[in-house]
């Protein structure tokens, strides 16, 4: 039975599926739906800090129209009306784009980036844009030149990285959907440690036109929800063919709404990743793994157990292509066109002042790694190793999927970790995707839903692979864990949170 949305608060702890049911029969408007988030982004943010901007009177604009729309009778999209957040990765024409980075301070493209296009098309009110690690580089949001995200769950743990600002504006119920971007696990970690539901697609499947590029073999766009089915829904409007982006797949979007509404896994055989359960793996969430593999064999499932021994090399290859494509891609940062420019007399001086300035430590320092890493004398030792290694491990992937329709593993090896604690030590900052990184390397899909709360009481996640363009099974298996767990809990894992701390008061950090 469909919640009663009569209150602010029923309004913003909705499922986007409930919202977008109620927007359809006219139970709710998306004007209303959109105050609610806009006052419920003031009462949070002093404490979260999940945004980065804020564009009122553009989402309350977009869902008076939507408004009219549906009174006059036209025929809308399924989420017309659901406002969402975007990470401050993707261009949004009129509104401020830095990538959580000084060197793109004020920056207003002149343009929407395609999955923008895609949700204005969808007539979805854009709440704002999310906070993130600068230019995607980092794992718990902390990399950002504009101030770190909370966690939600414990204001004193990071949200995960380097997308920390949509998985935390779910978790604190300020937006009901958001855009995440994926390079290494930047979508699911942040899931994970918030006990939300996030998808990075298979390589190509979303267009990356528009988005601010970090490592272009390695970067995907994917959709951020509370349910299964929410980030389905969101997954089937930002999904599709582009041809302004050259490594966008030209075919149908795999029936992702329809699978998580099945939810089914009869039959299927899913293969537990040995490689992903060793050392380091917390105990707390090792056990709400062991409970879920068990859920699903309830379900119907055969668990199998699988071999990917390349797994083992994926963070040490992944952190030498990364940083190689990276020091490509952001030397176009060079303050001749747009951008932070600080004036030293003559261009090279100006360049080098001006990336000093605007780059953080994070930043400079896979700047640096790249650039060696391409070097002469280095380029085979180094970045051609990698590429070999990544070749390996896409092969672990193919003879898995042999014998298993998905693979299974923990989403991270830890709960999220106390603000500051990996600041000193990128060696542990870079490991904390160790689960994640396979699938961006061999270009397939991932999922991460919330399995439990660890013996801290927070949260943990599960981890779904599946082969290319084989989306749809993410969806079938975690819909199917879902439900289960949800109907022992009786409810989902986000009634467990504390409250926030709340405030009038807008915060400074949202321009």
């Amino acid at each position: 039975m469909p919640p009663t949305l009569d209150t602010p608060e029923a309004l913003t702890h909705a499922s986007a599926a409930d919202l977008a049911a109620a927007l359809a029969d006219g139970t709710i408007t998306s004007v209303d739906l959109t105050r609610a988030h806009l006052a419920r982004i003031e009462a949070t943010e002093p404490a979260v800090h999940a945004y980065l901007a804020v564009d009122a009177d553009g989402a309350l604009a977009t869902a008076a129209e939507v408004d009219a729309a549906r009174a006059a009778g036209e025929t809308l999209p399924p989420l017309a009306g659901v406002p969402v957040a975007v990470k401050d990765v993707a261009c949004t024409k009129g509104l401020v784009t830095t990538a959580g980075s000084t060197i793109l301070d004020g920056w207003v493209p002149p343009y929407d980036a395609d999955v923008v296009e895609r949700l204005r098309a969808a007539r979805m009110p854009i709440l704002g844009k999310t906070n993130m690690d600068e230019f995607a580089m980092g794992s718990s949001t902390e990399h950002s030149a504009y101030g770190d995200t909370h966690n939600p769950w414990a204001l004193d743990r990071v949200p995960g990285g380097s997308g920390g600002g949509s998985a935390a504006s779910l978790a604190a119920f300020s937006a009901p959907l958001a855009v995440g971007s994926d390079t290494g696990g930047s979508i699911r970690q942040p899931a994970a440690f918030t006990g939300t539901v996030g998808c990075k697609p298979t390589y190509g499947a979303v267009s990356r036109y528009g988005v601010i590029a970090l490592a272009s073999s390695l970067d995907q766009i994917g959709p951020c929800g509370r349910t299964v089915l929410d980030t389905a829904l969101l997954h089937e409007v930002l999904a599709g063919h582009d041809p302004r982006d050259s490594t966008s797949i030209d075919a149908p979007v795999p029936p992702v709404v329809e699978a998580a509404r099945r939810g089914d896994v009869a039959g299927m055989r899913i293969g537990v990743v040995r490689d992903l359960l060793g050392e380091g793996l917390a105990e707390g969430v090792r056990a709400r793994f062991d409970e879920s593999l068990q859920h699903l064999r309830e379900a119907g499932a055969e668990i199998v157990e699988i071999d990917c021994p390349n797994f083992a090399h994926a963070v040490a290859a992944y952190y030498l292509i990364l940083p190689a494509e990276a020091s490509s891609n952001l030397a176009r940062y060079d303050a001749m066109r747009y951008g932070v420019r600080v004036d030293a007399g003559g261009a090279e001086r100006t360049m080098a002042a001006s990336r000093a300035a605007g780059f953080g430590p994070e930043v400079k320092r896979r700047i640096i790694l790249g650039t060696y890493a391409l070097s002469s004398g280095y380029y085979d030792a180094w970045y051609g190793q990698a590429q070999k290694v990544r070749t390996l491990i896409a092969r672990d992937f193919e003879a898995a999927f042999e014998r298993v329709d998905v693979l299974v593993s923990p989403t991270a090896p830890t709960t999220a970790f106390p603000l500051g604690t990996e600041q000193g030590d990128p060696l542990a900052m870079y490991l904390s995707d160790i689960t994640t990184i396979p699938a961006n390397l061999a270009g397939l899909p991932g999922l991460s839903l919330p399995n439990g709360l660890a013996e801290d009481g927070l949260p943990s996640g599960f981890q779904v692979y599946a082969p290319a363009m084989a989306d749809d099974r993410l969806y079938a298996v975690g819909a199917a864990l879902e439900a289960r767990l949800h109907a022992q809990w009786g409810g989902g894992i986000l009634d467990e949170i504390p409250a926030l701390p709340e405030t009038t008061t807008t915060s400074e950090a949202t321009r």
